[in-house]
């Protein structure tokens, strides 16, 4: 048999029975979209949080209170080990590092806002003027925070972009008067919108010196110590520069945790990362069903068609001919339902995209690849015993079946 012609007998053999053809390609379809959508939503939560990391900022070490260790408990510790509160005067004391290039340090908080009668529960964030660079924050109107003595709590404020519209409405809100808690503050600028990052939604943020901070919430600890490294490759240099310094100030106790920002991002990269191959490796279990109701349609094929096979058998056709041609239909079904199980999968990626917006649900190129070969190589896989049992049937026997 010539290509053509084992062609030819694929396609009359999908058309002749639309509704069972329809029946395996809807299998396959399925497969793959479910390939597709659940690996676009496991890279698009890597991608999600990768983003909202690097949104933080750039060449980030991050300096909380209290040690984080997994050595297990030991008694001498419990005796010995006073662990310290960060203060602002650690954080003045980093400073001094060769590595560092700027850092801010941050009293969190929630109080009220209140202005003209309206009132507004936002978290507030006690920091120094640094904080601009460090968070890569941008300002929509106004200044940020002056470049005071950090123990020295200037009554000023920066707020968020949805404070100033619930607070302050229609009126300017640079250089009004408000009340952040029992204080009163000037407002001195006002951040330009940008979401959610991390937790902390910037648009209801109030930013005030850290020392107003401490004095609004009755604290004269710090919440964390964000640093910013000179370079990438400082990272690493900092990070050992901000323990000894601490380490030094405790008494020689390392009671603080220093984490990196390219740590912290490829440890989520990571397990989001080999999340994305498990759902995907889930979805493909659907493929294999898909492939063995390819496998029960062919033999349904092979029953329905006998005389066919016998004519074309006494016709010269060999057992080689025949197998090609079943496994040509198995091929011919599983491409179109790997090809409309894509389509399917990029739309609902779509749709995601679309009613989430902050979600980057976009499916990886190998997904699509991997997807659309599994259903490929799982229908060829599936269709060899039909073929072969196509292929032995007697072609005299085959003829005198009805």
């Amino acid at each position: 048999m010539k290509l053509t012609d084992t062609v030819r007998f694929a396609r009359s053999a999908a058309t002749g029975y639309p509704l069972r053809t329809a029946l395996s390609v809807l299998a396959m379809a399925i497969g793959v979209a479910a390939v597709v959508v659940l690996t676009a939503l496991g890279d698009g939560a890597r991608r999600y949080v990768v983003g909202q990391f690097s949104s933080l900022g750039t060449n980030l070490v991050i300096v909380l209170p209290g040690r984080s260790g997994t050595g297990g408990f030991n008694p001498a510790n419990a005796i010995t080990s006073t662990p310290r509160d960060l203060t602002i005067s650690d954080a003045a004391a980093l400073r001094r590092a060769p590595s560092v290039k700027r850092l801010a340090p941050l009293a969190v908080g929630t109080s009220e806002i209140s202005f003209g009668g309206h009132v507004r529960e936002g978290m507030v964030a006690g920091s120094t003027s640094q904080m601009l660079e460090v968070r890569n924050f941008t300002l929509a109107q106004g200044q940020f925070l002056p470049d005071d003595d950090w123990n020295r709590g200037a009554p000023v404020a920066v707020i968020g972009a949805k404070i100033r519209e619930e607070v302050f409405g229609t009126q300017e809100a640079v250089g009004q008067l408000a009340r952040v808690g029992d204080r009163r503050v000037r407002i001195v600028g006002v951040l330009a919108s940008t979401g959610t990052g991390l937790g902390m939604n910037t648009d209801e943020l109030v930013i005030v010196p850290v020392a107003l901070a401490q004095a609004l919430f009755n604290s004269n600890t710090l919440f964390r110590i964000l640093v910013e490294a000179r370079s990438r490759e400082a990272i690493p240099a900092a990070k050992n520069e901000v323990l000894e310094i601490l380490k030094t100030r405790h008494g020689g106790e390392e009671d603080v945790t220093v984490i990196t920002q390219d740590a912290v991002l490829a440890t989520f990269d990571r397990l989001l990362g080999a999340l994305t191959l498990a759902v995907g490796g889930i979805a493909a279990i659907s493929l294999a069903v898909a492939g063995i109701l390819v496998m029960n349609v062919m033999l349904v094929a092979v029953a329905q068609r006998t005389n066919e096979i016998g004519l074309l058998k006494a016709l010269g056709a060999t057992d080689r001919d025949i197998r090609q041609a079943f496994l040509a239909e198995a091929a011919m079904l599983s491409t179109f339902g790997a090809l409309a199980g894509y389509v399917l999968g990029e739309i609902g990626a779509f749709l995601v995209r679309q009613f989430f917006p902050v979600f980057p649900a976009q499916p990886p190129n190998w997904a699509i690849f991997a997807g659309i070969g599994t259903a490929l190589v799982t229908g060829l896989v599936f269709g060899v015993m039909p073929a072969r049992r196509a292929a032995r049937l007697d072609p005299v026997e085959a003829l005198m079946k009805h």
